[in-house]
């Protein structure tokens, strides 16, 4: 779990800079931070998801049937577990336990940057690589990467940016754990289809960021594993 630590580890330390360097900043300078921190975020889902959809032997339609069923039935089915609403109540206690009842942008400063730092490719590739090879050099760029956004997103969404540490620890951690019993069962098509949709997300938090809450992402998260089962059918999309 080296790379799991490492990447906790990165994700505090861009937290605890953001938080004492962001008392500094007047609300202008943070609302345009988070704008540039929105606009990394579309093109971090872009060209991921892009990357998957052009240049990707497994997607015959350019993945675009994949995303819309992926989408369609993971979000029907996170609106009725209702996943976004447990993010929000483990936000609202880790609010209480730490002191920060008064923050307002508490929750959403956790949400947000959770969302960003935990769905993404990297985290789940890096994680299961971790877990069978023990290489963590994907989840060791992912932490540089992680420690200067969650940095940015703390400047202007608050501390409670620094918390997604906790999920990041829990979802690498339990990964790279399970990943002998995962790996013989996720193929190579499996991880593609897991990725695009992954990134797909991501771009989603994006929008998030840049105009105001317009998705429930967390809503969307079992979308990532229906990708991922999607590819033991006989039939691709």
């Amino acid at each position: 779990m080296t790379g799991t630590i490492v990447n906790t580890g990165a994700i505090v330390a861009g937290g605890l800079c953001g938080h004492f360097f962001g008392r500094m900043l007047k609300d202008r300078h943070q609302e345009t931070l988070t704008m540039a921190c929105g606009v990394g975020t579309l093109f971090i889902g872009i060209s991921g998801a892009m990357n998957y959809m052009l240049h990707n032997e497994f997607f015959p339609s350019g993945g675009s049937m994949l995303v819309v069923a992926c989408l369609a039935l993971g979000g029907l089915l996170g609106e009725i577990v209702n996943i976004e609403r447990w993010f929000e109540r483990f936000g609202e206690w880790l609010k209480q336990k730490t002191g920060n009842a008064e923050d307002t942008g508490f929750v959403n400063g956790f949400l947000t940057a959770s969302l960003t730092v935990c769905i993404g490719a990297m985290a789940i590739v890096g994680a299961i690589q971790d877990g069978i090879l023990g290489d963590w050099s994907i989840l060791g760029t992912k932490a540089i990467l992680d420690l200067i956004i969650v940095m940015v997103m703390t400047c202007s969404l608050g501390k409670g940016c620094v918390f997604s540490a906790i999920p990041v620890f829990l979802w690498e951690g339990a990964l790279t754990l399970l990943a002998s019993e995962i790996r013989p069962v996720i193929t190579d098509q499996a991880m593609n289809n897991l990725s695009l949709v992954g990134n797909v997300l991501i771009f989603c938090v994006g929008v998030n960021l840049v105009w105001g809450k317009k998705i429930r992402v967390a809503n969307l998260l079992p979308a990532v594993f229906i990708a991922a089962a999607a590819a033991f059918l006989p039939l691709q999309f």
